[in-house]
């Protein structure tokens, strides 16, 4: 029995993410697309529930990518990357924190959305009942 009170926010739940990166030739691939930061327009990010919210989000995953083999969901939300807050950087300085050459894992923080929430969203809502 949860106790959640309806108009309350949603608590999000924390994942730790670890990517391995797949080299290929001279780069390293984590195969995932991120968007939003504190230079873009957050009213664009169809995954923020608050259109002020300028943070990070995983956009796109890559199938069979090692984002996606780590269990990196669009629509994460980019908390930390190997230890640096990323809340309040922008798209650019992100990308870079993300893509260090010297880096062959990545640790991530995320927060993401409750399951719940999440299925309710990716099925539109409106699913047979059993």
């Amino acid at each position: 029995m949860s106790n959640f009170m309806p108009g309350q926010p949603l608590v999000a739940v924390v994942q730790r993410i670890e990517i391995k990166k797949l080299r290929q030739g001279e780069n390293l691939i984590l195969g995932f697309s991120i968007g939003g930061g504190i230079d873009q327009d957050p009213g664009q990010n169809p995954f923020s529930d608050d259109k002020a919210d300028k943070g990070i989000y995983v956009t796109r995953i890559t199938p069979g990518g090692p984002a996606d083999a780590a269990n990196l969901r669009m629509g994460d939300k980019i908390m930390q990357v190997n230890g640096y807050d990323m809340t309040m950087m922008t798209h650019d300085q992100a990308r870079k924190r993300l893509t260090q050459k010297k880096e062959d894992v990545v640790r991530l923080l995320v927060t993401r959305k409750s399951l719940e929430e999440a299925v309710k969203t990716s099925m539109g809502g409106c699913y047979p009942r059993q």
